[in-house]
């Protein structure tokens, strides 16, 4: 659930302060582990919240920290979605008639 009054934690500084710190690794050292194209500006990027996570940035921070790509995706989508709400004008729900409602719910089970 996304929080209301204030945006969700960057990806970057749980990167930073739930990782990296308590590790005790520079964000330099980091970015020479992961290889390939990581450089320490693109981690510093990421950690200011100036770069978001990608697919592949999140499995390469799975592979290096034991954890799930979807669990940095997840930050980010919490991040993209807080954003996009904050000027969203909210569209009002369809009322659904309530014989309907349970018609189409019957239906639907009949097509699984």
């Amino acid at each position: 659930m996304l929080p209301k009054q204030r945006k969700p934690t960057l990806p970057g500084k749980i990167l930073l302060e739930e990782f990296l710190e308590p590790l005790g690794i520079s964000q330099s050292a980091f970015a020479n582990h992961l290889g390939g194209s990581w450089t320490q500006p693109k981690l510093s990027a990421i950690i200011r919240g100036k770069r978001s996570i990608t697919e592949e940035i999140a499995l390469d921070f799975g592979d290096a920290l034991g954890t799930s790509a979807e669990f940095w995706i997840g930050l980010q989508s919490d991040v993209h979605l807080w954003e996009a709400s904050q000027n969203r004008k909210k569209i009002a729900r369809i009322q659904f008639p309530r014989t309907g409602r349970r018609i189409q719910r019957a239906a639907i089970k009949k097509h699984k």
